[in-house]
């Protein structure tokens, strides 16, 4: 069924809304953030020429279930591609995808080559191909989910609690990329009181409010929102 909200029903294209994923290309190299369901069509879109790394926050399925189009980057690369899990998405990508994880041949065609690496959400830090990256780790309803930080720029998502810990390796930031799914509360995401707090501890100079749901028309919001922070949308480009 589809969904007749103003939002959805608008036909300004920062409304449209595909799964969240992010690009990086720093140093030479390029990852991913996540692989939405979307992430064929987002890969065709921004026109990602490869990928040398994938980095999860974590399995739920909107943020997972692209993985197999890893596979065109494989054909392209001629090589495996390493994902960087925490324990939770390992546990789940091995349950739900044992085929990408398995000795057995498979029948029908090629599977994802991948090299899958753990990395803990409180450690210092992740290098991935020679990149440094910082784990952030973050609340999502009982489970613990992974942001990341590259240099000073930070990407949460799907939280509603951050502790003190992981508010501390935000400070300091140019760009944060935050949660922000609803007004109203909610037991798994942070809502727009609760974002508007973080930003406001943090102060980065510039915040983008991303994973929002049906409250949030871009054109209107745009004109209300406090300075220093904008509604992300698809396709946002950002340079540090």
């Amino acid at each position: 069924m589809l969904c007749t909200c103003k939002v959805c029903k608008s036909k300004d294209p920062k409304d449209s809304r595909l799964r969240a994923s992010v690009w990086i290309e720093t140093r030479g190299k390029s990852f991913l953030i996540d692989t939405s369901t979307d992430l064929r069509q987002q890969t065709f879109k921004n026109k990602i020429p490869r990928v040398d790394a994938v980095l999860y926050t974590h399995p739920h399925a909107d943020h997972i279930s692209g993985i197999d189009e890893i596979r065109a980057f494989n054909f392209a690369q001629k090589s495996k591609i390493p994902i960087f899990v925490h324990d939770w998405t390992r546990q789940e990508l091995i349950t739900r995808y044992p085929y990408l994880f398995n000795s057995a041949p498979v029948e029908g065609g090629a599977i994802p080559q991948l090299d899958m690496k753990n990395f803990n959400p409180t450690d210092p830090e992740l290098i991935a191909e020679g990149v440094r990256f910082i784990p952030i780790s973050v609340q999502h309803g009982s489970k613990t989910v992974s942001g990341f930080r590259i240099d000073d720029v930070a990407y949460i998502t799907d939280c509603h609690y951050i502790p003190k810990e992981s508010l501390d390796r935000l400070r300091g930031l140019k760009v944060l990329v935050l949660d922000c799914v609803r007004i109203n509360p909610h037991n798994t995401h942070l809502n727009f009181d609760q974002a508007l707090s973080v930003i406001q501890d943090l102060k980065p100079k510039q915040a983008y409010l991303t994973h929002l749901g049906h409250d949030f028309g871009h054109k209107a919001w745009s004109k209300k929102l406090p300075k220093g922070i904008s509604l992300a949308f698809d396709g946002l480009k950002i340079t540090w």
